[in-house]
C-alpha cells in the first residue's frame, strides 16, 4: 500500500468501483437468468416484463461502465432474439 495520501485515497476509491463494478456484473448475471427462466418457462408476459427489466440494468451497466456498451448491446440483442422466438 503507498504511503502518499493521494495514494492511499486513489486505492480506496479503486476498491469502491471495483465493488460496485461487481454488484453491477452479478446484478446483470441475475437479470438473465430471469429472462431466460421465463422463456424456458414459455411464458411470454413475464418474459417481455423480465427483457424490459434487463434491459434497463444492462444499460445501467454499460452507462456506469462496468460493462463495455458493445457487450451490453450484444446481450441485449441476444435476449430480445429468445423473447421474440417464444412470441411467433
Amino acid at each position: 500500500m503507498a504511503n502518499h495520501k493521494s495514494a492511499i485515497k486513489r486505492h480506496k476509491q479503486s476498491l469502491k468501483r471495483a465493488a460496485r463494478n461487481r454488484a453491477l456484473r452479478s446484478r446483470i448475471k441475475n437479470v438473465i437468468k430471469n429472462v431466460r427462466a421465463a422463456v424456458q418457462a414459455g411464458d411470454n408476459n413475464s418474459a417481455i416484463e423480465a427483457l424490459n427489466n434487463a434491459k434497463s440494468v444492462i444499460d445501467a451497466a454499460a452507462t456506469k461502465g462496468a460493462v463495455h456498451w458493445k457487450n451490453a448491446a450484444r446481450k441485449v440483442s441476444r435476449l430480445s432474439k429468445h423473447v421474440n422466438d417464444l412470441g411467433v
